[in-house]
C-alpha cells in the first residue's frame, strides 16, 4: 500500500481505506476463484493496482465521464480507477461469469456506487462511452474493431475520447495497418519500479 501513497499522496482517508482493503479482498477471492496469478498476488499493489492507476497520471477524469473497462478480468484497471475517480461511472465487463462475480463482490464490499459489473463479450457491448480502458486483452487492431462503435464523439475531458490501452513490449508492429491517431506514453515516466520499464499506455483516438 505504501507504493500507492508514494505516487498519490493526495488521496483522501476514504480512498486510502478502500485501497487498503484490496489486499485482503483479493487474497480471499483468489483462494476461491483464480483471478490473479499466484505469483502476482504478493505484488498486487505494484503489478495490478499501481499499473491500473498509471491512467490517472495521464488524465484526471472529469465528473460525469463514462468509462468502459472491456475485459476487466478481476477488476483491473476499473476497480482502482473507480476508487480514484468517485464521480466517474465505470462499467466493468468480462465474458467469464466467475470473474464478474468477484468484481461485483469487491465493489459491494468497498461501497463503490459508481461501478456496474456485468457478464458480456466485449464485441457485444452496446452504449456510448468517453473512454474504453483495458489491459491488453487482445491485439490492438482486434480490440479496436470490437469497441470502435462504443466511443462517444463529443469530448469534454483534457484529452480526446478514445481507447486507453495498457500494454507491454513493442507496439509498433502490432499497430501497423491501424490508421488511427495514437499517442504512446511510457509508464516509466511516472513510476520508478523496474516492472514498468517496458509498460506503456496507448491512447487511440
Amino acid at each position: 500500500m505504501d507504493i500507492i501513497k508514494k505516487y498519490f499522496p493526495e488521496l483522501s482517508n476514504k480512498q486510502i481505506a478502500q485501497f487498503e482493503q484490496l489486499s485482503s479482498l483479493y487474497r480471499e477471492w483468489n483462494s476461491r476463484i483464480n483471478v490473479i496469478s499466484r505469483k502476482d498476488i504478493d505484488q498486487l499493489y505494484e503489478r495490478h493496482v499501481l499499473h491500473s492507476l498509471s491512467i490517472a497520471k495521464l488524465i484526471q477524469f472529469k465528473k460525469g465521464t463514462r468509462i468502459l473497462d472491456a475485459g476487466t478480468g478481476g477488476g483491473f484497471p476499473g476497480i482502482p480507477l473507480s476508487i480514484m475517480f468517485p464521480d466517474t461511472t465505470f462499467h466493468l465487463a468480462d465474458s467469464i461469469a466467475k470473474k464478474i462475480k468477484v468484481v461485483n463482490a469487491i465493489k459491494d464490499e468497498l461501497g463503490l456506487s459508481n461501478v456496474i459489473g456485468w457478464q458480456s463479450r466485449v464485441e457485444e457491448i452496446r452504449g456510448k462511452y468517453d473512454f474504453i480502458v483495458s489491459r491488453a486483452v487482445t491485439s490492438m487492431p482486434v480490440f479496436y474493431g470490437w469497441v470502435k462503435n462504443s466511443i462517444r464523439k463529443e469530448s469534454f475531458n483534457d484529452i480526446p475520447n478514445g481507447i486507453l490501452y495498457l500494454k507491454g513490449g513493442d507496439i509498433v508492429a502490432e499497430m501497423k495497418g491501424l490508421k488511427k491517431p495514437k499517442k504512446i506514453y511510457p509508464i516509466s515516466d511516472w513510476f520508478d519500479e523496474a516492472f514498468f520499464e517496458t509498460k506503456i499506455i496507448v491512447h487511440l483516438k
